[in-house]
């Protein structure tokens, strides 16, 4: 199959569930579905290739160690593509049967949708959507790796875009997720954390882009954490559609229970990715008050807004010598008066490398604008006691309801970030004491005005602004005069 044809071909089985559940429900469904199939198919493929090696060996072909995973014959597709009466109980029993018997890999990854519920699925429509599915092998030679995790990507875009308010919970705007990366720079053999990983997109996209450079991206070590049962499945499954294995994603609450732990504290890592969910008010504040891990190094934020929870233990979680974090943020945690002693601690600590204002619509299904705010544990000594400001606010093209960031825009706030130096209504390095001074505010357009103009502009008085006014107004008559004669 070609790219489109495969994509076209996994959204093709969510057209049968539409009008029956809500779209942002798709994805319990759906993704558990597909990676069943994909396991079966492949698991036919290796016996196929054992039975040829071992000249027509059956004993051989169904060793453990001929597969990557065990398929046990009763929870096999082809068994459950030919029950028509309770679909769903024969689909619950094999996902339930093939994670059993590959607990260390699979325990948990397909959810807890209600396969059973006919209210919702019916036998016939199951039915339908096992027949889509069986229309197409997806094994390793018809489909490899790379191209099928493009098609999952492409599909759980594809269920944002249709699924509401519901997306923000799994997915990341790719373009910023490119640009987070390329700050991040990552290396062989780091280990990167995501404390809200989602569909485990930033993860992914640290990997793939050291394959594309032709590195060894699979020693890179890669750990997240996500509270939602279904997503965090959704997000191994990305792993390993990728063809990724060295991955350690669990679910679990980050705030009141981070799950990586080492020598009795945090672990740290090279690289935090984050896209926390923003402004939360259900949080446990009075544990943070006292917090059993430490995390509260600038304080306890409010109640009614998490979000400094998150970035210090965000803090807590990197490496002190070579750590590093970029967190997608609304605008607001960068002036809010509610968190500014904490914002000055913050500052006073020297961590902070760098602030980049995005533009609006890139967090989905809302208008606001969004930021990065980049860390260092430990910034280079030309960088120290400064932080640079970018306003990329018009770097960005709007789509109907969603913004995305061209090639020319990564390239030019990466660009702008790696030469750390003012550029006249773009960018703009500030010390540390100017901006304590400044109430510790980190408002980029209290540093950096779009409508800065460059000394290299001549400027106009007003006489000679209206005069090339006038100049412009007679042009434009004596030529749509000579527009209305023709």
């Amino acid at each position: 199959m070609t790219q489109k044809e495969l994509e076209s071909y996994l959204w093709g089985a969510a057209t049968y569930l539409r009008g029956f559940i809500d779209a942002g429900d798709y994805k319990q469904y759906i993704f558990p579905l597909l990676f069943y199939k994909r396991i079966c198919d492949v698991y036919d493929e290796e016996y196929e290739d054992a039975m040829a090696e071992s000249d027509g060996d059956l004993e051989y072909a169904a060793f453990d160690e001929n597969h990557r995973f065990k398929v046990p014959a009763e929870a096999h597709w082809k068994q459950v593509r030919q029950v028509t009466v309770n679909v769903g109980q024969a689909i619950s029993n094999a996902l339930n049967a093939i994670q059993k018997v590959n607990a260390q890999q699979l325990q948990g990854i397909f959810g807890d949708a209600e396969w059973t519920n006919k209210e919702r699925l019916s036998d016939a429509m199951l039915c339908q959507l096992i027949e889509h599915f069986s229309s197409k092998n997806l094994n390793i030679k018809n489909v490899p790796n790379d191209e099928l995790g493009n098609a999952y990507e492409f599909l759980i875009k594809k269920f944002a875009d249709d699924s509401g308010h519901t997306a923000a919970e799994f997915y990341t705007n790719r373009t910023v997720v490119r640009l987070m990366t390329l700050i991040a720079d990552p290396h062989e053999g780091d280990s990167v954390y995501d404390p809200t990983c989602g569909s485990g997109g930033l993860l992914l996209n640290c990997a793939m882009m050291l394959k594309e450079q032709g590195k060894e991206y699979r020693t890179l070590r890669l750990y997240g954490q996500e509270i939602n049962l279904i997503t965090s499945g959704i997000a191994r499954m990305n792993m390993l559609l990728h063809g990724f294995e060295e991955f350690n994603i669990v679910r679990g609450n980050t705030l009141s229970n981070p799950i990586f732990m080492e020598y009795d504290e945090l672990q740290k890592f090279d690289i935090v990715l984050a896209n926390p969910p923003y402004s939360i008010k259900s949080w446990d504040q009075a544990t943070f008050t006292n917090d059993p891990y430490g995390r509260n190094i600038w304080g306890t934020p409010p109640q009614g807004c998490a979000d400094y929870a998150f970035q210090q233990h965000i803090m807590k979680s990197l490496k002190p010598d070579t750590g590093r974090c970029i967190v997608l943020w609304p605008h607001g945690i960068l002036f809010r008066d509610a968190e500014r002693e904490m914002r000055r601690k913050m500052i006073e600590s020297d961590c902070v490398d760098c602030v980049i204002g995005l533009g609006p619509n890139l967090f989905y299904n809302s208008p606001m604008e969004a930021c990065l705010l980049i860390c260092r544990m430990q910034k280079s000594s030309d960088r120290r006691g400064k932080i640079l400001f970018i306003n990329a606010v018009d770097e960005v093209r709007r789509d109907k309801t969603i913004s995305m960031l061209e090639e020319k825009h990564i390239d030019k706030i990466f660009k702008a970030y790696k030469e750390y130096k003012d550029i006249p209504g773009f960018a703009k390095v500030v010390k540390n004491e100017q901006i304590l001074e400044n109430d510790a505010t980190l408002n980029i357009s209290q540093y950096v005005s779009r409508l800065e103009v460059t000394d290299d502009v001549p400027k106009q008085t007003l006489e000679e602004l209206l005069e090339e006014w006038e100049k412009n107004k007679v042009q434009l008559y004596e030529g749509m005069n000579k527009l209305l004669e023709d």
